[in-house]
């Protein structure tokens, strides 16, 4: 029979036969390590959208509505992520941060929207 051992620090294991580590210690400095690097990069960016996110549906909650560019950078939106793009036939861009959007008017106002499902 083969000799099973930790994942992490390769002691023995004892006890279940899909063990794969020697306690919860150890299991989660495998996890973190397994988790960190690029990964951390995307947590990063996930947690800008999400926090994007909330300030746009906060202040939207009428699925239309207009504010002031400067509203948006004192809740700590963060203009350089966005999750797409949509250009009008007019040619008015609007930003999405997944449903919520924004798009920019004259005077540093914008019109925030709501993308129908």
């Amino acid at each position: 029979m083969e000799k099973r051992t930790c994942l992490e620090c390769g002691e023995p294991l004892k006890g279940r036969a899909d063990q794969k580590f020697c306690n919860d210690s150890c299991r989660n400095a495998y996890n973190n390590k397994k988790a960190g690097g690029s990964t951390n990069f995307m947590r990063k960016i996930n947690r800008i959208l999400k926090n994007n996110h909330s300030v746009l549906e906060e202040l939207n909650p009428e699925d239309k509505t207009t504010t002031y560019k400067s509203t948006l950078k004192k809740r700590g939106f963060n203009f350089s992520y966005f999750t797409s793009t949509y250009t009008t036939k007019t040619g008015r861009v609007y930003y999405f941060v997944y449903d919520q959007g924004y798009s920019e008017l004259e005077g540093n106002k914008l019109m925030l929207v709501k993308k129908e499902q």
